[in-house]
């Protein structure tokens, strides 16, 4: 999985703590369609982000299994909370965000099986932890109408 996106910056930059929406988000990330897992972003600053997706229940996700979307799947959706954080940050800076690779996660915490009967939204918040030039660490917490669904950390290294 990438974690990053090296298109050119060709949209304004964004600014703190306004929200984008899906299309800047696929402009941000390699994830494009249906992978691109979340639908908008509700806040963010250079240390975290806040996102928000629908997506869990739709029967052609491309992550469910056997009619299923297990909450393993949580895993991706944080991931990705870093990929789109990674981008913004770079496209304020002016530019765009190193490629990265998934190479770790760490103390998953999963509260439930699955999530594709989850009625409503599902949320996120992910922050920095560690980044330097060559790797970034963020931890984050998903929930479901105020239940935590899933936390964990994940690390990428960068290209």
């Amino acid at each position: 999985m990438s974690m990053g996106n090296a298109h050119e910056a060709d949209s304004p930059p964004p600014e703190p703590g306004r929200g984008l929406d899906r299309a800047t988000i696929e402009s941000l990330v390699p994830h494009k369609d249906a992978m691109c897992l979340w639908d908008e972003v509700m806040a963010w600053d250079v240390e975290r982000i806040h996102l928000r997706a629908d997506n869990h229940r739709d029967p052609a996700h491309p992550l469910r299994s056997g009619g299923v979307l297990r909450a393993l799947h949580l895993c991706e959706y944080g991931a990705q909370a870093m990929a789109v954080h990674g981008g913004v940050l770079a496209r304020a800076a002016g530019g765009a965000a190193r490629p990265g690779l998934l190479v770790a996660l760490r103390e998953v915490r999963l509260q439930v099986a699955r999530i594709d009967t989850l009625p409503g939204a599902i949320e996120c918040e992910a922050g920095v932890l560690a980044a330097g030039e060559t790797s970034q660490q963020y931890a984050f917490r998903i929930h479901h109408a105020g239940q935590l669904l899933a936390e964990g950390r994940a690390t990428a290294m960068l290209r």
